[in-house]
């Protein structure tokens, strides 16, 4: 008896995109959909990602941000966004108590939280394109994803060894969820940048880097950086602690730590 013969699902088309804003590199990675519709979609967020890059740059003296932390400004005169980032940061301080926050060397400075939620943003609106399958946004190395990149694939991140150039500390897979996010905070690549909150000064820590990984972008940034803040031992235990995210913790020891259920998000 002759059997049916099942075809192999097409590859979808793959839209790819490199730009540089925000002193870093934004790589969009887009599966599936009409490419002149993803085209157009790329270009719409790539014009968001400079536009975020103006309205929150603490480098740019005339930035809603700066302006809004000189006090020539109301919150209320700022674009929407900026207000949205606010009220992210304060819950991201309020679930860190303290360890996660929006001002450096007492001036506001967001940009703790800006990048992440800019490229968790960007994933979302590639994302409802219609027949879009799966999108990867990678901002400097935080990286947001979105279904899958082809039938039967599943998304794949490699994380960066702080002590080994060039080598990889672990993969992790997005294998069985429709989003996924991988943010890391430390010293390998900007040196020592991450505060104290308590002290307002250069974290002292044992660690020289935190991966999270989580649903959404935003919030995997946000611990990435007060689990760094905190050290290895309290860090570990907070992160454990949060519903929903895995982290993978090296020490200039050599020591890696690692929540209880990353084991089955390596891959």
């Amino acid at each position: 008896m002759a059997e049916p013969v099942t075809e192999p699902a097409p590859a979808p088309a793959v839209t790819r995109h490199a730009e540089e804003v925000m002193g870093t590199v934004f790589s969009l990675d887009v599966r599936g959909g009409a490419p002149d519709a993803v085209q157009a979609a790329v270009r719409e967020v790539v014009a968001g990602l400079h536009r975020v890059d103006a309205v929150f740059s603490t480098y740019r003296e005339d930035s809603q941000v700066s302006r809004l932390g000189r006090g020539e400004l109301s919150v209320e005169e700022c674009d929407p966004e900026v207000a949205e980032v606010l009220r992210l940061g304060a819950e991201a301080e309020r679930v860190s108590e303290g360890w996660f926050d929006t001002s450096y060397e007492g001036r506001l400075d967001p940009t703790g939280i800006v990048k992440g939620w800019a490229v968790e943003r960007a994933a979302l609106r590639l994302m409802s394109v219609a027949g879009v399958s799966g999108v990867s946004v990678n901002g400097g190395g935080d990286v947001q994803l979105l279904g899958v990149p082809a039938v039967g694939r599943a998304w794949r991140v490699g994380v960066s060894d702080p002590l080994r150039p060039g080598g990889l500390a672990a993969v992790i897979s997005a294998a069985g969820e429709e989003e996924l996010a991988v943010a890391t905070s430390g010293t390998a690549e900007r040196g020592a940048h991450i505060v104290d909150p308590r002290t307002g000064k250069s974290a002292v820590t044992d660690l020289v880097a935190v991966t999270v990984v989580g649903a959404r972008l935003t919030w995997a940034d946000c611990w990435a950086t007060a689990a760094f803040a905190m050290g290895s031992r309290e860090g570990l235990a907070w992160l454990e602690a949060l519903p929903g995210v895995e982290a993978l913790l090296i020490t200039a020891g050599d020591e890696v730590r690692c929540t209880g259920g990353l084991a089955a998000r390596l891959g």
